[in-house]
């Protein structure tokens, strides 16, 4: 048995204002296809008819498992209580993942891209045979330059794409030291994925991270289940300390060995990664959406709502959302990490959210907003309801555009249809449904004293949510 296991925490802050908190890079789909996530998903299939075990959070719990089955795959989900590095997320997959000792564990960060799947599917195969012979796998990225942001794994000679011992883990380097390391050969860029056999992980756990192990056993043992969702025991899980599982394991084991793997692959870690994957033009700007260059060379411009334009720029992305704007030379886009710290401290929305936020219904997007109002565009997924919810501080009135809602208002039950609309006073209790078959759009116009999204008190939630607020 062969069983995926996709990390998928993290919030890739190097790609703001794409990427936010609350809307993680693996979320994403940067070339109007699939999700970095569904792509991964995809991946483990090609590999592995076993759904994957999915590790995330709270916050994105409902973003990952709808991302899931819309390929028509049904993931066992495990909710971290907070993000403590791979090492715990991997021990929690491998106890909670209901499988023998012996299966296989193929571990995937979430926020990869991979363009030669063939490549991918043979590496896995030679990793495989190595786990089930008891070694712990890595795979290492054949280098095709010097690359300061990676880290980097020494590994023994070796003929072929068969697995060969770790020799040892390098930081990432400086310039000088990466392109040493390419010339002498044997170096291989360290890509998070790892192949190990449950029992194999458990017991080099237990001699070489006991504290971790013994974390996340007391976790896993005390775990429940929340609708499609397993919740390790979070008093348990939040004392142990947050480690990767290089350091905590691969470092330390004498059962280490690496796969090599040359098939395209990239972290996707900056704007600059972004800039290679993409297709460019021939003087090699890369133009993502409504998106015009003149007179620019090697660019990235990436509009996801209006039309962006440059002229006589070089070397340089700008990144448009809803909500903001960023422009960085490529060749310091590693330092927009510093730039999400700046929004943090100042107490920025943007870090965290886009100006359309999802939710395991649906979505709002807030159009405008101003003292005492706010405007918000809901869609509803068929199917799919809000709360029953009331709110001390706002009236709210509703406007059907497309689709049927359902509304409860108080005591009384009616739908609405397209061009009507209805009022909720301030206090009462209100919820809207979407009984039909199409998506419900609706226009939201709130009034009064405060607007936060905290302004919620949920009485009933099918998504799990009683008794929170926003």
């Amino acid at each position: 048995m062969l069983i995926p296991v996709i990390l998928c925490g993290g919030s890739g802050s190097r790609l703001w204002p794409l990427s936010r908190a609350k809307y993680p890079k693996q979320i994403l789909s940067l070339d109007g296809n699939a999700s970095f996530l569904q792509s991964t998903v995809q991946r483990a299939q090609a590999v592995s008819e076993v759904a994957p075990v999915v590790v995330s959070n709270e916050e994105h719990r409902f973003l990952v498992a709808e991302q899931v089955r819309e390929l028509g795959v049904t993931p066992r989900v495990i909710l971290e209580p907070a993000g403590r590095n791979t090492a715990p997320a991997v021990m929690l997959a491998a106890l909670l993942a209901d499988a023998p000792e012996e299966a296989v564990l193929l571990v995937l960060p979430a926020d990869h891209a991979i363009a030669d799947l063939d490549a991918f599917t043979a590496a896995v195969r030679a990793g495989e045979a190595a786990a089930r012979a008891g070694q712990l796998v890595t795979f290492g990225i054949v280098p095709d330059r010097p690359h300061t942001g990676y880290g980097y794994i020494r590994a023994a000679a070796g003929e072929g794409d068969g697995a060969r011992a770790v020799e040892r883990f390098v930081e990432k380097p400086d310039a000088a030291r990466a392109a040493a390391f390419l010339e002498e050969g044997g170096y291989f860029w360290n890509s998070g994925m790892f192949m190990f056999q449950v029992g194999s992980l458990r017991s080099e756990m237990a001699a070489h991270a006991a504290d971790i192990a013994s974390a996340c056993e007391q976790a896993a043992a005390g775990a429940a289940g929340d609708l499609d969702f397993i919740r390790p025991d979070a008093e348990a899980f939040l004392a142990c300390r947050s480690e990767s599982i290089d350091y905590a394991l691969m470092e330390h084991t004498t059962r280490a060995v690496m796969v090599p793997l040359a098939s395209g692959w990239s972290d996707v870690g900056s704007w600059a990664a972004l800039h290679e994957l993409l297709p460019k033009d021939e003087r090699g700007n890369a133009l993502v959406g409504d998106a015009l260059a003149v007179d620019c060379d090697n660019c990235l411009l990436y509009s996801s709502d209006r039309l962006v334009s440059a002229v006589g720029l070089s070397g340089q992305a700008v990144i448009e959302t809803k909500d903001a704007v960023m422009v960085v030379p490529l060749d310091r886009s590693e330092e927009v990490k510093s730039l999400v710290g700046e929004l943090e401290q100042s107490g920025r929305d943007e870090r965290e959210l886009h100006r359309e936020v999802f939710r395991p219904w649906g979505s709002y997007d807030s159009i405008d907003a101003g003292e005492r109002f706010q405007v918000k565009r809901l869609v509803v997924r068929p199917g799919a309801q809000l709360s029953l919810q009331l709110h001390n501080h706002r009236a709210e009135h509703w406007v059907v555009v497309q689709g049927v809602a359902r509304i409860t208002r108080g005591t009384e039950l009616f739908d609405l249809y397209p061009n009507q609309s209805t009022y909720i006073p301030v206090g009462v209790r209100h919820r809207i449904e979407n009984p039909g078959k199409v998506p419900l759009h609706l226009i939201e116009v709130q009034s009064g004293d405060y607007l936060g999204e905290d302004d919620i008190v949920r009485f009933e939630d099918v998504y799990g949510r009683e008794g929170t607020r926003g």
